[in-house]
Order: structure tokens, then sequence, then C-alpha cells
């Protein structure tokens, strides 16, 4: 859910095969076809019912246009990289496409995405979505690439069970990375087979590792990753430090998934179908979208997760103001800059993401609304019980760096919490890593030492 260079020559195969082969020959006068790529798995499929309506009302609506959905089925990483390799090529692009938000801005500076300003402005319903959601889909030019289909925060999501077997007085909320700790350390001793509180960290869980682990302990510092006003990458910072060191204490005291249990790329499904509906896991920094998984329908439907289960902020290092926080993403469709028939991809991106489409998904995804409408609709406020708990964190949310480097040097911080986990480098060597892989990256004159 959340790449290796082994893996790149079957992958460019496998791409090639699902996104070419599904390719229609261009009848003479045009191919009325939009192709829409995305990503589905046994355990999200909100994307693919979406889509499968939409393509019936937009072909009712529009005779002699086919809509040919082409789902991928890979995690995220593998996803993008499909996505990635299929754009390299007009042939093999598709016309319409799932486009996680941290890839908005390199994949307009691969020429990837259409620029969207000119169509958008003549779309009603774009005056319903959110303002702040809309910035994930810009560039460094301003203009927008991107629809929003929602966005999310991270939150600790933690087992009553568990901590009331723990004596842990609840509700629960750690008001300190000392607080988490303690915590963790009594339910070991109550509980020996219980994994305390876990966070996902290294290349295994890719994106997952910095969005629901690292993240939330480098900005609970008071540290950035980038300086907004140099434009320039963090180096050298204390708090990637202190950050790195809590890992190296929450691993190293095995209060968290054996390091080799931490690598393996499914181990969130773990997590969601076996750990939290038996009580075998204490808390774990996890998305706003759990309940998708729990909830009737769901890949690991759990009709006692509402009862079981609780949602606490993430604290601040110390408990410094704001006293918490947590993380956003989410993710957007597109159309193909290669697209040969723009005018009628953008108007089955329109049919995709209308009010009623947009609630189903954003219902059945846990996702967090971009519509103003979705936000109001009884429906989405009665969704699941955590809805106000997960929304109320978007006050202290943060942002990742819509930089075209930012992939890169995400893979760089989970190198470096992998190598901390597993034991084969000290915090300090670990962040002296971090410093080096970024230089080389960017270049030491786009690094700054705070």
């Amino acid at each position: 859910m959340f790449r290796r260079a082994s893996k790149a020559a079957s992958l460019a195969a496998a791409a090639v095969l699902v996104l070419a082969a599904c390719t229609p020959a261009d009848p003479a006068g045009g191919n009325r076809t939009i192709k829409v790529a995305y990503q589905k798995t046994d355990s999200f499929t909100a994307l693919d019912t979406m889509f499968q309506e939409a393509k019936k009302e937009f072909e009712a609506a529009n005779q002699g246009v086919a809509i040919e959905l082409q789902p991928i089925q890979a995690n995220d990483d593998d996803y993008g990289t499909k996505l990635a390799l299929a754009l390299r090529s007009p042939s093999t692009a598709p016309d319409v496409f799932y486009e996680d938000t941290f890839k908005v801005r390199s994949d307009v500076d691969a020429g990837y995405l259409l620029n969207l300003d000119s169509r958008l402005s003549g779309w009603g319903d774009w005056s319903k979505f959110d303002a702040g959601a809309k910035e994930a889909g810009k560039a460094d030019d301003g203009g927008t690439y991107a629809v929003p289909l929602g966005t999310d925060t991270r939150a600790i999501w933690y087992n009553k069970k568990v901590f009331e077997a723990a004596g842990i007085g609840l509700p629960w909320r750690p008001s300190s990375w000392q607080e988490i700790l303690d915590t963790a350390r009594k339910i070991k001793a109550s509980q020996p087979d219980v994994i305390p509180f876990n966070m996902y960290a290294g290349k295994g869980t890719g994106e997952g590792s910095v969005m629901q682990g690292f993240y939330e302990l480098l900005y609970g510092t008071g540290a950035a990753l980038y300086d907004q006003d140099s434009k320039k990458w963090v180096v050298g910072s204390a708090g990637f430090k202190d950050s790195l060191a809590f890992l190296k204490t929450l691993y190293g005291e095995k209060l968290a998934v054996p390091p080799a249990e931490a690598l393996d790329p499914n181990v969130w499904k773990k997590v969601f179908g076996e750990w939290f509906p038996k009580a075998k896991l204490g808390a774990i920094v996890e998305g706003s979208y759990a309940p998708s998984f729990w909830q009737d329908g769901g890949s690991y439907a759990w009709p006692g997760y509402g009862q079981d289960m609780a949602v606490a902020p993430f604290p601040t290092q110390t408990g410094a103001p704001p006293g918490a926080v947590s993380m956003s993403g989410g993710w957007t469709l597109a159309v193909g800059a290669e697209t040969k028939q723009p005018d009628l991809a953008f108007k089955f991106l329109t049919t995709a993401l209308d009010a009623k489409n947009s609630l189903r998904f954003t219902v059945d995804s846990s996702q967090i609304a971009v519509r103003t409408d979705v936000a109001a609709d009884p429906g989405y406020q009665s969704a699941n019980p955590f809805v106000k708990d997960v929304s109320s964190l978007v006050a202290v949310t943060r942002y990742r760096p819509a930089t075209s480097d930012y992939p890169r040097i995400s893979a760089a911080v989970q190198e470096a919490t992998e190598a901390v986990i597993t034991g084969n480098r000290t915090p300090e060597q670990s962040a002296a890593d971090y410093d080096a892989a970024v230089a080389g990256i960017v270049g030491g004159d786009k690094t700054i030492r705070k």
C-alpha cells in the first residue's frame, strides 16, 4: 500500500503489456476511445467502483465514445513505476490517470500532464473544491494539472482492549514522545505477545514509511525537510537525528515489529487484517482511511472496529505548540499531455468527480472530502465513527514538499530509517549519510544547514 532496481525490467514489460495491449487501433477519423489508468488492489476497490459507474454514465451520454478502463494491480510504489513507464511513450500513455499528489510536479516537469486551467474555468463544480486541496494539483508555473479526489490525515490508531489490559486510562492522548514510549513499555510488560507501538520504517513500505512514520517525528521537533524561504533542502538537522533516535529506541527495545517484518511491503495487511482485529497490536500511526478496510464491504470487514478502536493525535516531541502533528497527502486525476482527445478526456474526468461519484468514492475509501458539498452531506458525516476525529487533524497537518526532487529525497529518508532500525547505522551516521545523499541529488548549493 505504501521499488527496487531489480524490478525495473519486469515492471517495464508489465506496464507496456498491460497498457499497450489494451490500446485499440486508431480508426480513420480519430480514436474515440478514452483510456483510463488507475490503481486497484484486493483491498482497494473504491476507485474501480467509481470508474465503473462513471463509465456507464459517460458512455450513455456520449454516443460513439468508449471508456476503456485499465486497472493496474499493484501497490502504491509499483503502481507509480508502471504508470511512469507507460507515460514515457504516446503509444502507451493513458488519457486520464490516477496520480499521487507528490508526483504531480515532477510529472509536469517531465511533460506528462496536460494544463487544465482553460477547461477548469468553464467547469461550474470547480468552485466547490476546497482551495487548499486545489494546491495539490498545481505546478511551479502556477497552472493546475490535476484535480483532487480526496485528502487524508495521519493519527495514532489504538486498540482500546489492549490499552485497558495494560491499565492505561482511556481516552489516551499522549502529550510527548516520552509518553508514547512509556505507554508502549507498559503494554510490553503486561502482554508480551502483543506489538505495543508500531511505526513504518525502511524501503519496504515505501512512502508509507515517511508519511506514516518519519514525518510525524520530524515535524514534531520543529524541524523541516525543506526550507520554503530559501527553496533549499535542510541538512544537518538536530530534529532529523532525534527522529531517527526515536525509531532506534522503538525498534531496539522491541516495542515495534521485528525489523525483518518491518521491511515487508505487505506488513500493513497484517495491521488491518490480523493484528488489530485480534488485539495483537496496541497502536500504530496510520491514515484516516483506516476504516475503509474494516467497514462493511471492506477487505478486512470487522464489525467491532467502532467499539474497539480509537484515535489520538500524534504529539510533538515535548508537547510544544501546536501540541500535535499530522501529514496529509491524497490522490488526483490528471489528463495526459499526449491525449488525442483532450476535451473528451477532461469531460470524463468531470463525470468521475461530480458530486455523486465523489461522495461514493470518499465514503468507500474513507477519504477526507475535498468538495464542500460532499463534506456537508449527511452520508459523508456519518460514514464511520472517526470522521470528525481525523478531519479535525487538518488544523495541524503538514504536506510533503511539492518539488520534482521530492521522490528521490523520500527514497533517501526511507534508506536512513532502514539503516537505523536494522542496526546497520547509528542515528548520527544515518543522518550524515542522508545529508550526503541529498547533496548528491540536488547539489550542495541547494542545501541549507539548520
